[in-house]
């Protein structure tokens, strides 16, 4: 079995590129998928989450408001490290038993972990293989207004929140270029899970 990290930037095209390598034959696990599962309403991260930060980042249904709380979290650094250490030891330990079950099944697995801040939560250094998906900061700012409905203030405030893009080069063995054209990013991501699934 294989575990990849795959990150990047903030709208850089990392979904994309997962869904290419599911496409491949890979598995992928989605940390923001993860996240949402351990803040549920009443379970303890939610729990910690309203105590940290009040129920005005709550929606009417108890459901955590993303919206409110990226605003809250997005203008102050010390609150987003705070949620940070809410979430990420609940997310790893999610990922893991999801990791656990997929070698069960597959022991040659090769499973794709999608996750924005993999190296900023510390994940990185569980896996045996990282790809960083890039685009240009004008690239990320453009896809954030439209995906998000963001102005370009809060965009960049999103794009400086994570770690800058070429620090995140330096932790991998696979560069992808998000703004690629899908025929030529297909090619690209099948030539990498090839590679990787030749050692898994």
């Amino acid at each position: 079995m294989l575990l990849v990290g795959l990150t990047g930037g903030v709208a850089t095209g990392k979904s994309t590129v997962a869904r290419m390598f599911q496409e491949c034959g890979a598995y992928v696990l989605d940390a923001d998928q993860f996240a949402r599962q351990v803040v549920a309403p009443g379970k303890p991260a939610w729990r910690e989450v309203v105590r940290t930060f009040g129920r005005r980042i709550l929606n009417p249904d108890r459901t955590l408001d993303r919206v409110a709380l990226g605003r809250l979290v997005f203008h102050d650094p010390r609150k987003l490290r705070r949620l940070g250490r809410i979430i990420h030891p609940r997310v790893a330990r999610e990922q893991a038993r999801a990791t656990r079950e997929i070698a069960r099944r597959d022991p040659h697995a090769v499973i794709i972990y999608d996750a924005p801040v993999l190296i900023e939560a510390g994940a990185h250094t569980r896996m045996d293989r990282i790809v960083v998906v890039t685009a240009d900061q004008e690239t990320q700012v453009a896809r954030l207004m439209k995906r998000n409905g963001l102005g370009r203030t809060e965009a960049l405030r999103r794009i400086r929140s994570q770690m800058p893009l070429r620090e995140k080069l330096t932790y991998a063995d696979a560069i992808l270029d998000g703004r690629l054209p899908p025929a030529r990013l297909q090619k690209l991501v099948a030539g990498v899970y090839g590679e990787f699934f030749a050692v898994a």
